[in-house]
């Protein structure tokens, strides 16, 4: 049973009776309420997720409720997560310096709380601990000092305003005292201060697989970043750095939904004045490639808005800027001067009131339909989804390529919460600009068309719907010449696993001719985007590269692949896409190894023992034996092509790659963290990703079956793009 320090004959008693506390001993601790009784007594309850009285541990539907002390408690689970409610006391005075409770459940501030309000507002707050799945329904002890508003008259309410998983909150045992409470170090608590912004840079510590935290800042009342981290209590993994410049000077205010009582994350607030990276390795770590791009910290994954601007290649990218793994979605962005060397430039793209930035497509709107740009300044617009809360599709624009503003409202209303990852393109016979949008409807994918004279105002025209699995998120559609084809022109629509449908389309309608069709045959590349504006003329594709690198208190994760030029070839199936590797890749040669044309033989020599390569592009031309295998040893992978079976194995990826005339030609590119082979005149594009050892450099080739006649073979040692 609970122990009353002071006899009081019932809470009712002690609530109509507010000068009794003046009697008591200042020694004395106050039970102001135990929640023991077969109701509320005198609280005021309104809604229904309290119900009728305390319950007894937990109710139906929820886990087991612990900490809580004696027999009963405030527990707003009754009818599930998604009930709400408010539990009001009457008024009291002041008269200890601190108040103390047991709280557990949901931790969203405002919405599963217990509040301490003084003339009307509330002066404390706190909730539970659990604001993602998994955590527990225990209450810990919690605590306010209130010497600044001892005399003063309050009451306090427990709020329930929120649905969903921890749409509840847990109060008992709720005490005045005189004795100061000391928590054990391994509570948490909200955590709040004010700061001002000296700096360009806040330091947020991670530590790889902690407990995720929300965080906050706002400016002037205004909220302004907002997110979840794996904050570090101790020793970061790393440590992510948060842009403040655009408040420097003013005063910023910093909340953390939980916070360890020991927490050193906060500690001393580290700002910093410049590139708070210049100096470190960066770019160099054992797991990062060395020619893919990959974000300097934080996670990535779809390429976005891929344009050519103001002289330089733009690569946005979905971003979270505070972990490894997936989650705050930003626009990250990078630049490039020839398709191979990238600097990253910062956020472009941040969350908002209307949600994640999701994927989407960028253009420059050189003739102005817009209105955004200025004379002899057309503008960059980037098009992307608010997802998560709105589901709508908004635009930004920037005329010097590295500031965005986002367009108010948002350019089109949702169709659906699937809907997302808008690409638009210039249909110049029709005059008008068309977007592609994939959509969730009844259960399948569909293309959404719509189409807008001026990139605000559009107008849904038509729909294409994807069998299962084909034509799902990131949809991509662009016109490519038939090559051969005496002028043939030929539209692309493309999902985001590269199958892809050709046909016609009149500014309106897409009409396909053939469908399905795979674009690549290899392992974990996705949500491929081209480039518009290109300036040469060509079709460019970056993909997303799943190439998992979260390990080891790694600060980054996954990468993108080798751009590569698409075209359209006549093929006895019909026409086909290609891709091969971008010239400019050429550039980072270092050293050739030329073994011009021969012939290889079984248990002949191998012509590559004496090539020691870290980073590795191989070119060959090979009349490999009729029913015979050749196997090439990349850094100590075996990459085999049977030419019985016309078929490439590497690590368990089996794929079909006809020959030509008899004859095998492909491309290979090794980097840390696997390969990418471009075989059957660039018709079998086969991404591997793969942990390369990292001190095995060894090169082989060898043959079974028979004689490989090698029209060529070149081997070049490469170098990376970051030094």
């Amino acid at each position: 049973m609970k122990t009353h320090v002071t006899a009081l004959c019932t809470v009712a008693a002690f609530l109509c009776l507010p000068p009794l506390v003046s009697r008591l001993s200042a020694a004395e601790d106050v039970v102001f309420a135990d929640f023991e009784g077969p109701d509320y007594g005198p609280w005021l309850v309104g809604g229904a997720a309290f119900g009728k009285a305390p319950a007894k541990g937990a109710l139906p539907g929820q886990m087991a409720v612990e900490g809580f002390a004696g027999t009963g408690l405030v527990n707003s689970f009754a009818g599930g997560d998604n009930s709400r409610g408010t539990m009001s006391s009457s008024d009291f005075l002041i008269q200890k310096p601190y108040i103390t409770f047991l709280i557990g459940g949901g931790g969203f501030a405002g919405k599963t709380c217990l509040n301490l309000v003084v003339d009307g507002k509330p002066v404390r707050t706190a909730t539970g601990p659990n604001t993602v799945s998994g955590g527990s329904e225990r209450l810990e002890p919690g605590s306010w000092d209130v010497t600044d508003i001892k005399g003063k008259t309050a009451h306090l309410e427990i709020i329930d305003d929120a649905e969903g998983s921890w749409g509840h909150v847990s109060v008992d045992q709720i005490v005045f005292t005189d004795t100061k409470p000391v928590l054990p170090l391994h509570m948490e608590r909200p955590f709040q201060t004010t700061f001002s912004a000296t700096g360009n840079w806040l330091a947020l510590p991670v530590k790889n697989g902690a407990a995720k935290r929300n965080v906050e800042l706002s400016v002037g009342g205004e909220r302004k970043r907002w997110f979840s981290i794996e904050l570090a209590d101790e020793k970061p993994d790393w440590v992510s750095w948060l842009d403040i410049s655009a408040w420097r000077g003013q005063q910023v205010e910093l909340k953390v939904d939980r916070l360890r009582l020991d927490s050193k994350a906060f500690e001393k607030l580290d700002q910093r004045e410049g590139d708070p990276d210049a100096g470190a390795d960066l770019y160099q770590e054992h797991n990062r490639g060395q020619f893919h791009f990959s974000a300097r910290r934080g996670w990535l994954n779809d390429p976005n808005g891929l344009v050519f601007f103001n002289g330089e290649y733009h690569l946005f990218f979905q971003h979270n800027p505070y972990g490894v793994q997936w989650g705050n979605m930003h626009w990250g962005h990078a630049v490039s001067p020839d398709l191979v060397h990238w600097k990253e430039v910062g956020n472009a793209l941040y969350p908002d009131p209307h949600g994640t930035m999701f994927s989407g497509g960028g253009l420059v709107d050189t003739a102005n339909t817009s209105g955004l740009g200025q004379p002899g300044k057309p503008p960059v617009v980037l098009f992307y989804t608010a997802a998560e809360t709105s589901w709508e599709q908004g635009l930004a624009w920037s005329l010097d390529g590295r500031t965005f503003t986002k367009l108010e409202p948002p350019v089109v209303k949702k169709f659906t919460d699937g809907n997302r990852d808008p690409k638009v393109i210039r249909h110049e016979p029709s005059k008008h600009w068309v977007m592609v949008l994939w959509v969730e409807r009844d259960g399948g994918s569909q293309v959404q068309f719509l189409t807008s004279p001026n990139l605000k105002d559009w107008t849904p025209v038509s729909a294409v719907k994807g069998e299962k699995g084909f034509l799902f998120e990131c949809p991509e559609f662009f016109e490519l010449p038939v090559e051969g084809g005496n002028g043939e022109k030929k539209w692309v629509l493309q999902g985001a696993n590269s199958e892809y449908a050709i046909g016609t389309f009149d500014g309106r309608t897409f009409t396909p001719e053939a469908t399905k069709l795979p674009g690549q045959f290899g392992r974990e590349y996705y949500a491929a985007q081209t480039f518009s504006n290109e300036p040469k003329g060509r079709r460019v594709e970056i993909g997303w590269w799943r190439t998992a690198t979260d390990r080891d208190g790694s600060a980054f994760n996954q990468s993108m692949s080798v751009p590569m030029e698409l075209k359209l070839v006549k093929t006895p199936d019909g026409i086909r896409m290609s891709r091969q590797p971008v010239e400019e890749l050429q550039s980072l040669r270092a050293k050739q190894h030329p073994f011009g044309g021969f012939k290889l033989e079984e248990n002949t020599a191998n012509p590559l023992a004496a090539v020691q390569e870290e980073l590795v592009e191989i070119r060959a031309d090979l009349v490999p034996p009729p029913q015979g295998t050749v196997t090439f040893i990349v850094r100590g992978l075996p990459v085999m092509y049977d030419a019985a079976k016309q078929e490439f194995s590497v690590d368990g990826v089996r794929v079909p790659a006809p020959l030509h005339e008899g004859q095998l030609d492909f491309t290979l590119y090794a980097d840390r963290t696997g390969l990418e082979i471009f075989a059957s005149r660039g018709h079998r594009f086969i991404p591997v990703n793969f942990n390369f050892k990292p001190d095995d450099f060894s090169m082989g080739v060898s043959v079974k079956g028979g004689v490989a006649e090698f029209k060529n073979l070149d081997v070049y040692g490469l170098k990376s793009i970051w030094r």
